[in-house]
């Protein structure tokens, strides 16, 4: 799973809709300047819109390495969020305002694709999602804590900088805090449930004290550049910050979520109990997805890949010398061999499998990351929620390595099979690679290189995860079935997701088709049930993605016979950065049709 470290600003960081093709107003159809003038217009507009994203994002900003913003949150206010609705307005105006006639192909798809974010996040103010903002998967209590292993820390200013934010928090809360009592007022809440466990998330976090805290961590590694005596000021201030600003501005949160706002949580787990439910889903499915494939059709391409991936698994069963699958699972959960040894084994089995694909890149690619990439464990205040593994970007700039956050608790319950899969998703030839290199495209403006296109994004990943297979990986027939179980879970998200939010499935439903169609541990199991509860559509990205992908390389393949060549394929995926699949397959037929012709570019073209 990609995420950014903090999310308080997903609306404008998050996946684009898939809309229709964009045209031009009525009354800009006229051509009534000069295509070069319209360009420049268009550039200059795409520029202003990026600084106001990050102005108004300080957080991205951040983990981009443009530090201008870094002392400061991004306000959440209610006031706030009215102003920026207005400003996206504004911004969407002056876009459709631009006339299309004769603008280039990578101009006229830079146009379309940011009227199609800013469609995406008014159509999300229209359905008020912005008024939930506390869950346990990414509320601003858990957001803030995690974010810290993303800012800066080479000099005093930045150290500086961050005793700022630590300041702010209490500010920050009570804004977190008015948009959640508006939520409570417009019905828009999460169940009840899991907002008893985001009690419980704040409470670890508040609890520790001084250099016990999570936001005492840049106190423990002071480089070089900061002079002695700034330290001990430093380290000082900070801690005082920490005591005295930051764990009272979480308990005061914490007591309202317990006293206030958790007693009002909704009762079903599923987002059809919203007001204007069915369509904030259709909304999210559209969004995760950007395909106009109906719920009901996902949940049934979801119950044909579990049947057909199933069957694979059990060939393995009855290689191993097992009568079914079920038996097969059963030995699996109970060999002690199978699972971890220490929480170290665990990162030491992504870091092996990551060193190892490393020089296998040539064989599948052309372009290749400059950015390195480092695993780190999950940080102990949200081990019970987080998922198996996750992937923070790095800057584009180097500066800091792209990282793989590992899930090292409860380990002696958790599997080592799936790790081999899951370093390849999370690391090479998966985000890290694809992310990385989007960063760096030099001819994309820059809400492309950080687009954040779900089923690109993560169908990429998954699509990744075979590719070590067709290198000669995943020797060990326990760990080829390791990657079969991944995709399972996969498949099983486009069942689990669609029944609790389509078919309204009770989450006991969604647990019980969990234990009798997968492989995954029972923290897993209970982790990924709340996560797809608490983030309606995002699961249906990953399958949806893939089987994207793979439908393309076959076309390419099936098409060009002997002009196939893997990395040329692979390098036109990745040379336009993450795109909705609509996009993405217009692009790869036109590839497919070029090369034919005899006139596709010897190295990928970035548009």
């Amino acid at each position: 799973m990609k995420t950014l470290p903090l999310l308080i600003c997903a609306a404008l960081l998050g996946s684009v809709t898939l809309l229709p093709s964009v045209h031009a107003a009525p009354a800009a159809q006229a051509a009534p300047t000069d295509v070069a003038s319209r360009v420049k217009a268009l550039n200059a507009l795409l520029a202003e819109q990026w600084q106001y994203t990050l102005k108004n994002s300080p957080e991205f900003a951040t983990t981009l390495g443009d530090l201008r913003y870094n002392d400061r949150w991004s306000d959440v206010s209610l006031a706030h969020q009215a102003a920026d609705r207005r400003a996206t307005e504004d911004f969407l105006a002056r876009f459709l305002a631009i006339p299309v006639g004769g603008l280039s192909d990578a101009d006229r798809l830079n146009l379309q694709l940011m009227v199609r974010q800013l469609k995406d996040q008014l159509r999300s103010y229209q359905l008020k999602l912005n008024e939930m903002p506390l869950d346990q998967m990414s509320g601003v209590h858990i957001a803030l804590a995690g974010f810290v292993s993303s800012i800066p820390f080479h000099d005093v200013k930045e150290y500086d900088d961050y005793l700022a934010r630590l300041k702010a928090v209490p500010k920050l809360f009570d804004q977190v805090t008015e948009v959640a009592r508006q939520g409570m007022r417009d019905k828009m809440m999460p169940p009840k449930y899991l907002l008893e466990k985001v009690v419980t998330q704040i409470d670890s976090i508040e609890k520790p004290a001084g250099m016990d805290s999570v936001f005492a961590e840049p106190l423990k590694h002071f480089p070089k550049s900061v002079p002695a005596a700034e330290r001990k000021r430093l380290h000082d201030e900070i801690l005082a910050a920490i005591d005295d600003d930051v764990r009272p501005a979480y308990r005061k949160l914490g007591q309202f979520v317990a006293k206030d706002y958790a007693p009002h949580g909704r009762s079903q787990p599923g987002v059809w109990e919203l007001p204007d439910g069915d369509a904030i889903y259709r909304f999210d499915v559209e969004q995760m997805t950007t395909t106009h494939e109906t719920p009901q059709q996902i949940h049934e391409i979801g119950l044909a890949e579990v049947k057909r991936i199933e069957g694979e698994m059990t060939a393995i069963a009855h290689q191993q010398g097992f009568k079914d699958l079920a038996s097969f699972r059963a030995s699996l959960k109970s060999n002690p061999k199978t699972h971890a040894t220490s929480r170290e084994d665990i990162l030491d089995r992504y870091r092996g499998y990551i060193a190892g694909m490393q020089p296998e890149l040539p064989k599948l690619f052309g372009l290749l990351p400059k950015t390195t990439v480092v695993v780190k464990p999950v940080e102990a205040f949200r081990e019970k929620e987080a998922a198996a593994a996750e992937y923070h970007p790095g800057t584009p700039d180097g500066s800091r390595p792209g990282q793989i956050f590992v899930n090292t608790g409860d380990f002696a319950h958790r599997s080592v099979l799936t790790i081999e899969s899951t370093a390849y998703h999370e690391g090479i030839p998966g985000h890290h690679l694809q992310i990385s290199i989007a960063q760096t495209l030099p001819k994309l403006p820059p809400f492309r290189q950080q687009a954040g296109y779900t089923a690109y994004v993560e169908g990429w990943a998954l699509y990744a995860e075979q590719l070590g297979k067709e290198i000669g990986f995943y020797k060990d027939p326990l760990s080829d079935y390791g990657r079969l179980s991944d995709e399972l879970l996969r498949a099983d998200r486009l069942v689990l997701d669609t029944g609790v939010h389509y078919e309204h499935w009770t989450r006991q439903q969604m647990v019980d088709f969990f234990h009798a169609h997968s492989s995954e541990d029972e923290p897993d199991v209970q982790a990924e049930t709340d996560r797809y509860i608490s983030w309606p559509g995002q699961a249906l990205a990953y399958k949806t993605g893939e089987l994207k992908i793979l439908e393309l390389r076959a076309r390419a393949k099936r098409e060009l016979g002997d002009q196939f060549d893997i990395r040329a394929f692979h390098d036109e995926i990745l040379s336009g950065g993450a795109l909705p699949l609509d996009v993405l397959e217009a692009r790869t037929n036109a590839w497919i049709a070029a090369v034919k012709a005899g006139t596709a570019p010897a190295h990928p073209v970035a548009q």
